[in-house]
């Protein structure tokens, strides 16, 4: 990865215009929050005894997606007769990571490669696990990183349903399999997508590909999605675990060359978390792939079900809560 992933900054601050000291804690769905102040830390981080000497604080960026995740980490964390507590809809890493450094939060659901781009944008990881072995490198030497689920959430070329029929394209399908075409689709996505190596940049030196136009929409949002949905557009940077894809039938292409790098589901966690907790969120990560959290994503997003009811219900089906 040669810059920062759409999936880490645009998406994020899609959602985010205030600056990171006006960001509220207000609750979220059914999390609560442990403070009306994000940057002030806790008693626990002021003895320096860390998570260790009170509740761990599990806290989510403002998007439902790390809602969802944060509330599985804590209830599974609750399973295990752990006292939790949450600071919901922190908002931007540049934040969140900061409440991780000074202790003010235990542990935040993260993604990998997100991760390691914001805390070294030159980083060009070959694989999750040499992802993985450069993040921990980088990070804060209070904090630590778990196991990594199998899930991502990152940036793709998905195209729509009359594409994929048109071009015989189907699950199996790469992106290497649009370079004999591309000259006949018109893609979409943010505009910044234009100038970067996750972008028609990499896509042209990495696959050969370069498309018939470019619209500027938007983050894997509302615009792209119904610029797919119109036609419009017959390509869109869609992140990976969007519910509309499944509900469109839209043909997400897989991404054979690792153009868009790694982002895989990690919990970040203080040094001090206990190993009980370790053991915990371990396992979800066990159970947790890119088809469940698309599942997950979907019940909340789609069809409005509560984010705690959400991990609740999935972690009792997996066996991780009675």
């Amino acid at each position: 990865m040669t810059t920062s992933t759409t999936r880490g900054r645009t998406r994020i601050a899609a959602v985010l215009v205030a600056s990171a000291a006006a960001v509220s804690l207000a609750a979220c769905g059914s999390s609560s929050s442990g403070s009306s102040n994000p940057l002030a830390p806790t008693q626990a981080a002021a003895t320096g005894s860390g998570a260790a000497s009170g509740p761990i604080i599990v806290g989510s960026n403002n998007f439902a997606e790390s809602t969802i995740l944060a509330d599985i980490y804590g209830e599974a964390l609750k399973a295990k007769g752990l006292t939790v507590t949450y600071k919901p809809n922190i908002g931007s890493r540049e934040v969140s990571y900061g409440l991780l450094k000074n202790n003010t939060v235990t542990l935040m659901p993260e993604y990998n490669g997100s991760l390691l781009a914001y805390l070294d944008p030159k980083a060009v990881p070959t694989s999750a696990e040499d992802t993985d072995t450069q993040l921990t490198a980088k990070i804060a030497s209070n904090l630590q990183i778990l196991t990594p689920a199998a899930a991502e959430d990152k940036d793709s070329l998905t195209v729509n349903a009359a594409t994929a029929a048109k071009y015989n394209l189907t699950a199996s399908s790469t992106i290497s399999d649009l370079k004999s075409i591309a000259g006949q689709l018109v893609a979409g996505a943010a505009p910044e997508f234009q100038t970067r190596q996750q972008g028609l940049v990499g896509l042209k030196s990495v696959y050969g590909i370069t498309f018939k136009s470019f619209k500027a929409l938007d983050a894997g949002g509302t615009l792209t999605e119904a610029a797919l949905k119109k036609n419009d557009i017959q390509v869109g940077d869609i992140f990976t675990t969007d519910s509309t894809i499944a509900t469109e039938k839209w043909i997400t292409l897989k991404d054979d060359k690792s153009l868009f790098g790694f982002q895989n589901v990690i919990p970040v966690a203080q040094k001090t978390l206990p190993q009980t907790a370790v053991d915990a969120l371990n396992a979800v990560s066990a159970k947790l792939d890119t088809a469940t959290l698309m599942d997950l994503d979907s019940k909340v997003g789609a069809k409005g079900a509560d984010p705690l009811a959400v991990a609740d219900a999935w972690l009792k089906s997996v066996g991780l809560s009675s």
